[in-house]
């Protein structure tokens, strides 16, 4: 009995990426995500960082919103949109993904050897608030959480918009989770003092 890869490709790319325009999306999620991983080399040495325990507080949401948001859950589930946009609608959302994602690497450049993954207290570390952290203090949740809870709407489905929800909701906890500790190593009076002048996630809203 041979092996059908061909059944493997199908289902691989399956669901909502099979379709145009909602192709395009997971077209730009997947360069995204390229780009991402080939960029993690560049980074600081850490000197210290959130125990695993404590970092499933934001990666479970994020990994069960991850495993909903995926075009292949729908297609198991053989789900249909609740609504379908028209070319014009998934276009805008494209744009409106584009541009979470500029966002998303505005903030991880300018942010430089003190990006990580994780929730670390790198070599060096201070308080960066300049460039797109002068105007939220996590650009790159701000940017993937528009990009995210943009192609859920798009894309229509329960589980998607679901996905995208939890994935939202484990990089706000992330962040709250990332400010705790920020404010614990690189001291109060310095990181309060910015938390104060700047909003968290969403730009022009009074910081909390």
């Amino acid at each position: 009995m041979s092996f059908d890869f061909s059944k493997l490709l199908s289902f691989a790319w399956g669901g909502w990426t099979t379709t145009w325009p909602t192709k395009l999306l997971a077209l730009i999620w997947l360069a995204w995500l390229a780009s991402w991983v080939g960029a993690s080399f560049w980074q600081g040495r850490t000197q210290k960082q959130v125990m695993t325990l404590e970092s499933g507080r934001y990666r479970l949401p994020i990994l069960i919103g991850g495993i909903l948001f995926t075009p292949w859950t729908a297609e198991v589930l053989n789900e249909k949109p609740l609504w379908v946009f028209g070319e014009t609608g998934v276009y805008i959302t494209a744009l409106i993904v584009l541009a979470g994602i500029s966002f998303t690497w505005w903030g991880r450049l300018h942010l430089g050897k003190f990006w990580s993954n994780t929730i670390t207290h790198k070599e060096d570390h201070r308080v960066i608030d300049t460039g797109p952290y002068g105007i939220v203090r996590h650009p790159i949740y701000t940017g993937l959480i528009a990009g995210m809870l943009a192609t859920g709407i798009a894309v229509g489905t329960v589980t998607a918009i679901l996905g995208a929800i939890l994935i939202s909701f484990g990089m706000w906890q992330k962040g709250r989770m990332e400010e705790v500790f920020l404010s614990k190593e690189l001291g109060a009076d310095a990181y309060g003092a910015y938390c104060r002048r700047v909003p968290m996630i969403i730009p022009f809203l009074s910081p909390r």
